[in-house]
């Protein structure tokens, strides 16, 4: 199984990049399934339901969120109806929408998405780690599903690491999002799972983590109210993982960093080509 992973979309120019360069990856590459964080999307704060068939549209198989999942109002609403679009698992009992979604591939294969939020320097949401024992728990790796992806939303490297050996072997992939910056620490753990802790963004990297310079710059010399910070407007770029899955027992057999645009150095799966 061939999965891509992209990380979270900034504003315009990371919309442009995923609905321009997708179509032609997914045929390229023969993608089985893709997944995309999309929770900075409409301007670099949340998801619009027209934005979210935008993505699908253009490939995606399921999109995952974040702390700013709710930025837009309308995302609490349209969540119920659409349900490849899916918040982190560990938000409190009663909030809309879901923390999985189940993908079917071309070839009928199973694959769980799961979305989870760190806890630290983040909002103090339900446990993670407890979560994600209950969600592979439900649903077993080659027993309910054929593979399994986790989107970990996290600011600290050290609990997405953690969590990550902790799934280690009962997952296909845990993947970071959240920093908008893309490490160079991806890799497959002893037990099978491939791991990145952070996937970086889609977006305009002469920016400052995707939003316009200026006021960015501004907020830390000044430190006083000022204009709303807005998605920087140039050429996007694509940066994610790249995990190919052995069928059998539903784990990583090799793994590469996705970038490709300007800005950054480009890095493709060259097992793929």
């Amino acid at each position: 199984m061939r999965l891509l992973f992209l990380g979270d979309i900034v504003g315009r120019p990371g919309r442009n990049a995923v609905t321009e360069r997708l179509p032609g990856l997914r045929e390229r590459w023969r993608l089985d399934c893709v997944v995309i964080n999309g929770e900075n999307a409409a301007g670099g704060f949340g998801i619009t339901e027209a934005i979210c068939d935008e993505i699908l549209m253009a490939g995606a198989d399921a999109i995952t969120l974040g702390n700013h999942s709710w930025d837009q109002r309308e995302a609490l609403v349209f969540i119920e109806r659409q349900p490849k679009l899916v918040r982190p698992a560990n938000y409190p009992p009663g909030t809309p929408g879901r923390g999985t979604t189940m993908v079917e591939t071309r070839t009928g294969a199973r694959v769980l998405v799961v979305n989870l939020m760190g806890r630290l320097f983040m909002d103090p949401l339900d446990d993670p780690f407890q979560v994600a024992e209950r969600v592979v728990a439900e649903a077993p790796l080659r027993e309910v599903a054929d593979a399994i992806l986790v989107d970990f939303h996290a600011e600290a490297t050290s609990e997405k690491q953690a969590l990550a050996y902790h799934l280690d072997g009962r997952v296909s992939a845990v993947v970071g999002t959240h920093t908008h910056v893309p490490t160079a620490d991806h890799r497959i753990l002893p037990g099978g799972t491939a791991y990145l802790s952070d996937a970086g963004m889609c977006g305009d990297y002469e920016s400052v983590l995707g939003m316009a310079r200026e006021e960015a710059i501004r907020r830390f010399l000044q430190k006083t109210p000022g204009s709303r910070l807005e998605a920087a407007s140039g050429e996007g770029s694509l940066s994610g993982l790249a995990v190919e899955i052995e069928d059998r027992t539903g784990l990583a057999t090799r793994v590469a960093a996705v970038r490709l645009g300007p800005n950054v150095e480009e890095s493709w799966p060259a097992f793929w080509d």
